[in-house]
């Protein structure tokens, strides 16, 4: 009781601070007693502070309490097949340091080594004591058992049934939790982006594969296994393109990163593109300057995705969806295709509904991401974490 009571009122003063001790116990339901006991320990902790005297209503002003940012930190890690990205944040999620590094082999051993590493690094180059790391968070493609933290399947990496988790630890001596990489974004919109406020919504990365976070009713939604959003494995077209995953005509097949190259070297071939472009921004930056087979490609898997995105909409009928991932990069031609097609597939009245945005990008959001892991099981109570 004492560690909910903890996590509830340190909550409270997240979402709510800065606040004073007698708004935080009608808030929460708690006695003045207990809020008083918990926040002295939480301020020796270094977790809060007290800020400067709040509005008066008659008699002594209240004496204000919020986070201190700088009362602990955290790593975020995302692990990709080739290499890892790690950042230093605070309480906040404000990313301190980062750093990238190359893997430098496809074994299960080298990635620990590397992510231990990346995490001493950080430390050191932010000059911040080890006592002061509550956690490591790691998120990575594939799926997750997050109770366990077991790294089940992974198809970019060819692991199966790893317990990352446990090796990192044992490597860092700290707390580590793991979980697919689209849904340590998904977390992060939760506890300090766009789904703060939101009850119902999806988080979907355009990438090199297609990802899926759901968040319904304010709960994560991971499936009984850990694999719930594995949204580029829905299958779209039997007899299509092989998946890595071992199926054929897989979303991620002909909207993934290597799709879309795949289709441009088609075109080069056939004389329309001028050359074969190396990455996704080259190809965007062919359609901008009015190449009409590059304006193709985008406007056509653009289509494909959204309406796909519009079975989401149809079957979930969230208040929000976030479009995130290195494919932002795509422009405004894939883009505007996207949401033209969410629109004409979409059932009218759930198409209304929905508020669809296109998120900034950067390498370090999905180290900070990860990092929200941590942050996650430092503010929530254990309760919620129980019935996830």
């Amino acid at each position: 009781m004492r560690t909910l009571n903890r996590s509830i009122v340190l909550n409270a003063i997240k979402t709510f601070g800065p606040i004073d001790r007698a708004c935080i116990a009608r808030r929460i339901n708690l006695s003045p007693a207990t809020v008083t006991t918990i926040t002295a320990d939480l301020i020796l902790q270094g977790l809060i502070f007290e800020k400067e005297p709040g509005d008066s209503r008659g008699g002594r002003r209240p004496i204000l309490l919020a986070i201190n940012p700088q009362g602990a930190y955290v790593v975020g890690i995302k692990l990709t097949e080739t290499h890892a990205i790690a950042a230093l944040t605070d309480l906040e999620a404000t990313v301190l340091a980062k750093r990238s590094s190359e893997l430098s082999g496809s074994d299960p051993e080298s990635a620990i080594e590397l992510m231990a590493q990346l995490t001493n690094s950080l430390l050191m180059e932010a000059n911040i004591p080890s006592e002061k790391l509550i956690g490591v968070g790691v998120g990575l493609a594939g799926i997750v058992d997050f109770q366990e933290g077991l790294f089940r399947q992974s198809t970019f990496l060819g692991w199966r049934n790893l317990p990352i988790r446990d090796l990192l630890r044992e490597k860092i001596k700290t707390e580590v939790y793991i979980d697919n990489d689209v849904n340590t974004l998904t977390l992060a919109e939760v506890w300090f982006g766009c789904g703060q406020d939101i009850e119902n919504f999806l988080t979907i990365t355009v990438g090199r594969g297609i990802g899926l976070g759901i968040v319904t009713n304010r709960q994560f939604y991971r499936g009984s296994g850990g694999g719930a959003g594995e949204f580029g494995h829905t299958v779209i077209d039997p007899e299509g393109f092989h998946c890595e995953c071992g199926k054929r005509g897989c979303l991620e097949t002909l909207v993934g990163d290597p799709g879309l190259l795949r289709l441009a070297r088609s075109a080069f071939e056939q004389g329309e593109l001028p050359v074969q472009p190396c990455d996704i921004g080259e190809l965007a930056q062919m359609a901008l300057d009015g190449n009409q087979a590059a304006i193709r490609i985008l406007q056509d898997t653009g289509k494909i995705l959204g309406q796909s995105i519009a079975n989401l909409i149809n079957l979930f009928n969230p208040q929000r969806i976030l479009i995130s991932g290195e494919g932002v990069s795509r422009g405004p031609v894939f883009f505007d295709a996207l949401k033209n097609s969410v629109c004409s597939y979409s059932l009218p009245d759930l198409y209304s509904d929905v508020d669809l945005r296109i998120e900034p990008w950067g390498d370090d959001v999905w180290a900070r991401g990860a990092a929200s892991l941590v942050l996650r099981s430092l503010f929530e109570s254990p309760v919620h974490k129980i019935i996830k």
